[in-house]
């Protein structure tokens, strides 16, 4: 087998505007089935993007003994559950961040994972697997800012629909679930470790009741990550990196663009130094990552144990906001 056969459970817009097109440029994946609740929507998605075959229901797709993988960008809620089924059905799974609603339920699925260990599952981070974030935790490891000491990160965008999957808290909604779990995720990743205490503050929309204003600092061993998420904010991000002998900025850290190169910048006291990257699709890099897992047997790029690691950073977080308390991990 050249390609790892894909089928999508759901046509939620992360997948048909983004990964799906950005994976069937892929060398190692094929997308060749979607599920919707409702089977004229998984057809209009299938003509759409070129699909072969559309399902009514996830349970017809997952029954499918021609796929061999899924993707799940279904709403936080139900990503456990519907891993947990697919791995069930024998499907490899790459399933959307946050890998789910709490620590536990992530560590359920990591258990339950353990039972298929010729099966892969991965949390789609796709920012993880851009070059320029490979390029900057070069730089860090080899010493070139000196001693990584702290992280400043932001990430923001502007949604007050009441009816978006965002804004609904009984589904997981939330600037931190939704947004956050990135800062959190890559500070985790710089200083390659996890933060020992974390100081939250959180604000409510007062009607829909999500997070639209989360703050957190992360204390490490070696040094603390600040981070602000908000979804009532001009969209914006960036991430600073800062060491005792120099800083790296990048400037699109997250929904990094396809179609235009990425920056980002190193500085120390004598100079600045600009680095532009070759375009790429971050979402075909992880695609055909986790495929080449798939097809060689190996390892995934980031294994389940860092996702539920991040939920419990997340949860730590929000226990910290309610109790207006610092909160040892």
């Amino acid at each position: 087998m050249k390609k790892v056969r894909w089928g999508v459970l759901s046509t939620a817009r992360i997948g048909t505007e983004k990964v799906i097109p950005a994976m069937q440029l892929g060398e190692y994946c094929t997308v060749t089935a979607i599920a919707s609740r409702r089977l004229e929507k998984a057809q209009a998605a299938a003509r759409q993007l070129d699909i072969k075959k559309a399902y009514g229901s996830y349970e017809e797709l997952l029954a499918d003994s021609d796929i061999d993988a899924v993707y799940i960008p279904l709403p936080n809620h139900l990503h456990v559950p519907w891993a947990i089924k697919a791995l069930n059905a024998g499907k490899h799974v790459l399933c959307e961040k946050p890998i789910s609603l709490s620590a536990a339920e992530a560590q359920k699925l990591l258990d339950t994972s353990r039972k298929f260990p010729h099966l892969k599952i991965m949390e789609a981070f796709m920012y993880r697997h851009h070059p320029q974030w490979k390029r900057v935790k070069q730089w860090v490891t080899e010493g070139k800012i000196g001693e990584l000491r702290t992280i400043q990160s932001f990430f923001s965008y502007y949604n007050t629909d009441p009816n978006n999957i965002r804004n609904k808290v009984d589904i997981g909604g939330g600037g931190l679930m939704d947004i956050g779990c990135y800062c959190i995720s890559l500070s985790r990743f710089i200083f390659g470790a996890e933060p020992w205490r974390i100081c939250g503050i959180m604000e409510e929309d007062p009607n829909m009741k999500i997070d639209r204003l989360t703050s957190g600092i992360l204390e490490f061993a070696s040094g603390t990550s600040t981070f602000t998420c908000a979804t009532q904010l001009v969209p914006y991000q960036r991430v600073n990196i800062f060491g005792t002998k120099g800083w790296i900025e990048i400037e699109i850290p997250f929904n990094a663009p396809s179609d235009r190169p990425c920056k980002a910048w190193f500085g120390d006291a004598d100079r600045i130094e600009e680095v532009v990257l070759d375009v790429c699709d971050q979402y075909t890099i992880q695609g055909d990552l986790f495929s080449q897992a798939v097809l060689e047997d190996r390892e995934v790029p980031v294994p389940l144990e860092d996702a539920v690691a991040n939920m419990q950073v997340i949860e730590s977080l929000i226990h910290s906001a309610r109790s207006r308390s610092w909160v040892n991990i």
